[in-house]
């Protein structure tokens, strides 16, 4: 690799962070420890380093302090681990400095951990991005012995969408004079996702497409060599058509098959594997199955409801699915919160936090008596077996309240369980 094109990335990297003014984030950094962001394509990991290096600088370290590498420039394809010291030889013919090293999509090159390990082991402050969650796996994790906090990234929360479209909205609000705008900004996010970079483009649609392009051919196809894309791409499809189903690679394998492809069950495993590891997917097991079974039947869902919403045209109930479960599932991340199940033996429930107690059936509307009453139902048979503490009917604008047992039953339109659930 010449040392030329090295600096020159180096010098552009710090002309850009003179120029940005990114937004602000959930997100806080410790002061002194290093980290590792890990999330699928366009989530926001950039900016977060972006972020981080003004906070830096505002802290009194100097622009030239910031050596910011993306892995993604055309100019270092064919880049290798062993040649990553010529990053640091690079910054030191520009500046005299130790500097703060922001390694931006590192996944592209094998064996970066290493690296990492050893600037952290000569007490260099660094950040490290990727779009794969095999970067957090046991044995990265191993090799970078603890010296990283790891940290997950998604496209923006609904609250945090709201203040990206710049309405910061109090509890108090959410039926107040602000409620229109919300209201309004909730079927946008409902539909679109929360991409950052999507809220400033007008056909959403073809940037989300171009997006999912880009996720499956560089983080999916080529990185793991496959083959079969036509199978690969029917079973993300597939899986799009049934959000709201539990689906075996057994039967999932036959459906990809009906449409003329071939296909195996272990092919159909794997390719979910991958997907979960370019972050596009994510998986819930079923509460009340064997072992077995809970790594073998499983919901899986999509880590952004515009990603969803393409494969898509009757949307309304799979969306509102996707964006509870994925609500729930960025939640368990942080320090509060807890693994998500569902249930489906003798009744099916969408969502069960068993730590909590509580259980979540979720439905577009229960206006229709006898969906209401299915609702219902299954949340008061589960309850006389199981004893819930909590139980709410998430719809997308209706609300309520039912007693029954002594459970109180909320009926809690989309906007307001967002808004409890994300700001917790």
């Amino acid at each position: 690799m010449n040392i030329e094109v090295i600096k020159s990335i180096i010098i552009e990297g710090q002309e850009l962070l003179e120029e940005l003014s990114p937004v602000k984030r959930a997100f806080s950094f410790e002061e002194m420890a290093r980290y590792v962001l890990v999330g699928v394509r366009q989530a926001g990991k950039s900016f977060l380093l972006y972020l981080r290096a003004l906070q830096l600088i505002a802290a009194g370290h100097k622009l030239q302090e910031m050596l910011f590498i993306n892995f993604d420039d055309e100019r270092l394809l064919g880049f290798k681990a062993q040649e990553l010291d010529q990053i640091l030889q690079a910054y030191s013919a520009l500046f005299p400095y130790k500097p703060i090293i922001f390694l931006d999509e590192i996944q592209n090159i094998e064996g970066w951990e290493h690296f990492a390990r050893r600037l952290a082991n000569n007490k260099y402050m660094i950040y490290v991005t990727g779009s794969n969650a095999k970067m957090l796996s046991r044995e990265i994790a191993t090799t970078l012995g603890g010296r990283f906090i790891e940290q997950r990234v998604f496209p923006y929360s609904f609250c945090e969408y709201l203040e990206a479209n710049g309405l910061t909205i109090q509890g108090k609000d959410l039926y107040g004079k602000q409620k229109g705008v919300a209201e309004r900004l909730l079927a946008q996010y409902f539909q679109w996702g929360g991409f950052p970079e999507l809220i400033m483009y007008v056909n959403k649609r073809n940037w989300l497409n171009s997006l999912y392009e880009k996720i499956i051919l560089a983080d999916i196809i080529q990185r793991n060599g496959i083959r079969n894309e036509e199978s690969l791409r029917l079973t993300v499809r597939r899986l799009a058509e049934n959000i709201k189903t539990p689906t075996s690679y057994n039967r999932l394998a036959n459906i990809v098959k009906a449409t003329g492809y071939s296909t195996t069950a272990a092919s159909v495993a794997e390719y979910i594997r991958i997907c979960k590891e370019a972050c596009l997917l994510f998986e819930v097991e079923n509460y009340a199955s064997k072992f077995v079974e809970r790594t073998t039947v499983k919901k899986h869902y999509f880590v952004d409801n515009g990603l969803l919403n393409i494969f898509l045209s009757d949307s309304e109930t799979s969306l509102l699915e996707n964006l509870c479960a994925l609500t729930l599932y960025r939640a368990s991340f942080k320090e509060w919160g807890e693994k998500v199940y569902y249930y489906n033996k003798e009744w099916e429930i969408d969502f069960y936090l068993p730590e909590s107690k509580k259980a979540i059936q979720v439905s577009y509307s229960i206006h229709d008596e006898m969906t209401k009453e299915r609702e219902l139902g299954a949340i008061k048979a589960f309850h006389s077996k199981y004893g819930l503490k909590e139980a709410e009917i998430v719809t997308y604008s209706e609300e309520g309240v039912i007693e029954s047992d002594g459970l109180t039953i909320r009926i809690i339109p989309l906007l307001k369980w967002l808004f409890e659930n994300e700001k917790h």
